[in-house]
């Protein structure tokens, strides 16, 4: 019989690795999964409890605000906001910091998109909670500013997800690898069910929203039409998966290998996702499994937030996926001829050539 291992004995056990560490990440994390619960306990039962469709409202970024998005985004200040661990927390949701009652104790900083993928909650689709954690810059006893957020990628502690589908999983890193828990609802604990993940180093996958393609630049159009030629060296054509939901999208190409691009466009020239919600804290678990994630220029961990809204573009997945894309991306490649229509080429050019000689 597999040895069942809780989230909170394996933080514990990593935790052991390290001789003074203080025990106060097992805490963070279990603050996370203690919200992570609640959400989840009101997506399974959306639909009878009324907080599907439309909460008649904006959030800070123009977008129409979900019921049980506004609701996720609640329960996780609520559960979280009161033990003191945290001096401020900054939301997807809230356009401005987040001070909890207990600030001047907390020593970290926690960053989330309370429930990614929220247009997708009234089709059913997967969705999830993205959350990041940093040590706060700002001297213990004293209150937290926005300076505290603004932090790169490279200095988080902790980050991950959670993704409610067919089952519930919690994926994280705190630095030493990336580990999957899933949730056993028989006895409300997450469970150790993805020890050690790593992305392949190339897939088969490409996600992107190609009802954009009029929009995006020409080196992207180059790259889809790369992926959607015939080689049977790199093993195209891929296949497109998008589902629409961020963390799903992610979660499938992290554990099969491939590529998630949501780049700039003509429309969105600085990028749609968020910085510190969705990019920094995928990024950095991407990185921690094998992966690569940059804004199809720079890599995404050393970007220097200037504001707590700030967008990116987002080229995430199988390292060398991405290094490719990033070539398209940058002019410094361009579509190769399908080698399986060459022949035909020639010999139509031949057939030409014989009828102007008749």
């Amino acid at each position: 019989m597999a040895e069942l291992i809780t989230i909170e004995r394996h933080i514990l056990e990593q935790q052991r690795k390290f001789p003074g560490a203080s025990g106060e990440l097992t805490q963070l994390l279990s603050d996370v999964t203690f919200a992570a619960k609640l959400v989840r306990r009101e997506v399974i039962r959306a639909g009878l409890v009324d907080i599907l469709g439309s909460a008649g409202a904006q959030n800070v970024q123009g977008e129409e605000v979900k019921k049980l998005d506004q609701f996720a985004n609640e329960k996780f200040i609520q559960a979280i906001g009161h033990h003191g661990r945290f001096a401020v927390m900054a939301s997807e949701e809230n356009e401005d910091i987040i001070i909890p009652p207990t600030e001047k104790s907390g020593k970290y900083v926690l960053l989330f998109d309370p429930l990614d993928g929220s247009s997708n909650i009234d089709a059913n689709v997967s969705v999830g909670t993205i959350f990041s954690i940093y040590k706060r810059k700002s001297a213990l006893g004293t209150t937290a500013t926005v300076q505290d957020c603004l932090q790169k990628g490279v200095d988080q502690v902790a980050a991950g997800y959670v993704i409610y589908g067919s089952s519930v999983m919690m994926v994280y890193t705190t630095g030493q690898g990336v580990h999957g828990f899933t949730l056993d609802p028989t006895i409300g604990e997450f469970l150790l069910s993805h020890p050690n993940i790593t992305i392949p180093k190339r897939g088969k996958i490409y996600s992107i929203n190609e009802g954009y393609y009029r929009y995006f630049f020409d080196g992207i159009k180059k790259y889809i039409k790369y992926l959607q030629q015939e080689d049977k060296e790199t093993n195209r054509p891929y296949s497109a998966r998008y589902i629409g939901s961020l963390v799903a999208d992610f979660h499938r190409n992290l554990l099969y290998g491939g590529i998630f691009i949501y780049p700039r466009t003509k429309k969105a020239p600085e990028g749609k996702l968020r910085l510190l919600y969705e990019a920094n804290p995928l990024a950095f678990v991407c990185e921690q499994a094998g992966g690569r994630a940059t804004d199809g220029y720079k890599r995404i961990l050393d970007i220097v937030p200037e504001k707590l809204h700030q967008r990116t573009p987002l080229f995430i997945g199988s390292e060398e996926d991405v290094k490719i894309a990033e070539e398209f991306e940058q002019g410094l490649r361009e579509v190769e001829h399908d080698r399986e229509l060459i022949p035909s080429m020639l010999a139509e050019v031949s057939r030409a050539e014989s009828t102007l000689l008749r």
